[in-house]
């Protein structure tokens, strides 16, 4: 996405909403089953804000019951909403799509305008992201010509459509249109002093002027963004952050002021987190980074940010679930024409033939070497690949002919009752897959066992003949290579829901660890089970 605006989708409506719709019903009902239903409602809020989705869900999941047994359609459309926006944040493109459709066809029987326009700001950034911006415009300006008639009208609700129109504008181009919902977004955002809506615009702004070449005014935007993300609270500031700065540096370079761009880029970069550097504004910093340098014939640097550049892109490239970030793509392109013209005009000289010469052999050779690498490579990941089909299929068949087994060789070692204590806990937290948890570790499994870590650790370099943390990631890989077999849904996660799911605090994680026991990347996996991904049809 191009902004910050996944935050704002749901900050400002799901309170008031469901206010709103409790107030109409609860007057005249003290039914405890519907305190109940509340009391796991403000516990999922509470969850969301701390980002802690799972658990979110999981109480959303019991408030749905108990309203679904009320037949309270407008309260069931406020969880199926608030659900939708969870997976949204959480990158889980197809479980959003499923509960907006379930939240929009009760506001379709019930005529409840706020919970439509609700439904709708999640939809319309899902459109954004798989780049249907038509469809995406038409729900924004159906849900603007609504809102006047509606509870949102100039308050946050009323804002955060403006912005998501905005954005849509933004995406095609089409720059005054963009600054109209600009402004229009502005008027609203500061009487009601909301802070992440201005900043948002304010960056917004500031890349229309980018785009249409205006750096100066385009720099007076994006330094108001800058004063706001240092001087107030701000939700989240790390994607406006990078981005501010991003286009901060694209304008001092655009106006050649390169020893300023590279300042501002390499400030940015080093107060990147971990997370942070697999967003697209922050890949593409390293790429404008090597530009700079290239312009100042540092050509050692600049081969070094593009090495990194390269390897950044690679992986947001293979990330299975990635949405579509049209300003990613847009910058990305630029940037990269724009070396090839520097590398173009570097062999504009007395040895250009001969520099000609030396790049088209070196080309051509690595193209070569890279052809046989990935035709070498995909015949060994083939054949893996089939291995590992065929260890899995056997798998469940070895589990039970092991289940009954005692192997007598152990028999005679396991002598002491508590280690034989151990060894059945073991069994047990492995079926009740306890090593998918993010806090399984020896300490916290030992204090399930009752025992110590010492003695938790000696018993399995025994007698599963590995130490813990082999133990546990054997166990996760094992876990994960069966599932994505057997659940086609589980497949279309994306690497990091994937990493997570099974315990991983990072995708990194979960890819090291799946290619040390499989010699295969697990996109490369997923991509062999799963050879087409078809986009399920929106309903509106």
């Amino acid at each position: 996405m191009t902004t910050n605006s996944t935050s704002l989708v749901g900050k400002y409506y799901l309170l008031p909403l469901f206010i709103l719709v409790f107030n109409s019903f609860y007057t005249s009902s003290q039914d405890n089953d519907l305190q109940d239903a509340v009391a796991y409602i403000k516990q999922a809020t509470l969850f969301y804000g701390d980002e802690d989705y799972e658990q979110s869900i999981s109480y959303y999941d019991k408030a749905e019951e108990i309203v679904k047994e009320l037949h309270n359609d407008s309260l069931l459309s406020v969880i199926y909403t608030r659900k939708g926006h969870i997976h949204l944040r959480d990158g889980k493109n197809k479980n959003a799509l499923n509960a907006y459709s379930k939240a929009l066809d009760i506001a379709e029987l019930t005529q409840y305008k706020e919970l439509e326009i609700t439904a709708n700001s999640g939809l319309i950034v899902i459109l954004r992201r798989m780049n249907r911006l038509e469809k995406a415009l038409k729900i924004a300006h159906r849900s603007l010509r609504v809102i006047p008639n509606t509870k949102f009208y100039r308050k946050g609700g009323h804002a955060s459509i403006i912005i998501l129109t905005s954005e849509v504008y933004l995406d095609r181009e089409q720059y005054d249109s963009t600054l109209y919902y600009i402004e229009k977004g502005l008027e609203i955002s500061k009487e009601l002093r909301y802070q992440e809506a201005i900043l948002d615009l304010y960056i917004k702004k500031g890349m229309v002027y980018y785009y249409q070449k205006k750096y100066d005014e385009s720099l007076n935007f994006l330094f108001k963004a800058k004063d706001i993300l240092s001087e107030q609270e701000i939700n989240n500031k790390s994607f406006p952050s990078i981005n501010t700065s991003y286009f901060i540096a694209s304008c001092y370079y655009q106006q050649k002021f390169y020893d300023q761009a590279i300042s501002i880029l390499l400030d940015s970069i080093d107060n990147f987190e971990e997370n942070d550097l697999f967003k697209p504004p922050a890949i593409r910093s390293h790429l404008l980074l090597a530009n700079c340098y290239n312009e100042k014939n540092e050509y050692e640097k600049a081969n070094q940010w593009r090495s990194k550049y390269v390897k950044l892109n690679e992986s947001y490239q293979n990330d299975k679930d990635q949405t579509v970030d049209i300003i990613h793509k847009k910058e990305t392109k630029k940037l990269q024409k724009e070396i090839i013209n520097i590398k173009a005009d570097q062999i504009k000289d007395k040895q250009a033939k001969n520099q000609i010469f030396w790049i088209l052999l070196l080309t051509s050779t690595a193209l070569i070497s890279t052809i046989f690498i990935y035709f070498k490579k995909q015949r060994s990941n083939k054949t893996l690949f089939n291995k590992l089909m065929k260890e899995i299929n056997d798998l469940e068949s070895v589990k039970q002919a092991t289940i009954g087994k005692k192997e007598s060789s152990k028999e005679i070692i396991i002598d002491d009752q508590k280690i034989n204590q151990i060894i059945k806990g073991l069994e047990k937290l492995e079926v009740e897959e306890y090593f998918l948890k993010s806090e399984c570790n020896l300490r916290s499994m030992a204090k399930k066992l009752k025992t110590n870590a010492t003695y938790l650790s000696k018993t399995i370099n025994i007698h599963k003949e590995k130490n813990f943390t082999d133990y546990i990631n054997d166990l996760r890989i094992e876990y994960v290579l069966k599932r994505l077999k057997d659940d086609k849904r589980f497949r279309s996660y994306s690497i990091q829901s994937i990493a997570t799911e099974i315990g991983y605090k990072s995708s990194y994680s979960l890819v090291k660890h799946f290619k040390a026991k499989t010699g295969i990347n697990p996109s490369y996996y997923i991509k062999s089970l799963d050879k087409q991904h078809i986009v399920p049809e929106i309903r509106v």
